[in-house]
């Protein structure tokens, strides 16, 4: 039986297409089975661990201490990648040494580009 080359393909995209729409219309289905037909005022209102909100929400933060904090990240991951290459230096091909040097080299540009603009400067 001679099948079409790209039936495969026709049926992977109508799975991936069919899969979410049946999800969805399934918990849409669901939420409106369930859930009250009217929100109430202690359904409605904001609940912040078991405690009743008081104050302004609208807090000012300064993102120069996330941003230190996820530079901080990045710069820690890279030791955990480096030490399984580094352990195993010695049995490595030439290609790992190399795809290795471009890592470090995509990071300490990273490294350069936050220092220049000033990001790892504690203000």
């Amino acid at each position: 039986m001679n099948e079409h080359p790209h039936a495969f393909l026709v049926l992977f995209l109508a799975v991936a297409v069919a899969f979410p729409l049946v999800a969805l219309t399934a918990a849409r289905l669901w939420a409106r089975w369930l859930q009250p037909p009217k929100p109430g005022t202690v359904k409605g209102d904001v609940y912040e661990c078991g405690v009743a909100p008081s104050g302004d929400s609208w807090i000012q933060f300064r993102a120069h201490y996330y941003l230190y904090a996820i530079l901080f990240l990045i710069f820690d991951v890279e030791v955990l990648f480096l030490l399984p290459f580094a352990v195993a230096f010695t049995g490595l091909p030439a290609g790992a040494l190399l795809a290795m040097l471009v890592f470090i080299l995509l990071l300490a540009e990273g490294l350069v580009w936050a220092w220049h603009r000033g990001h790892l400067e504690w203000k």
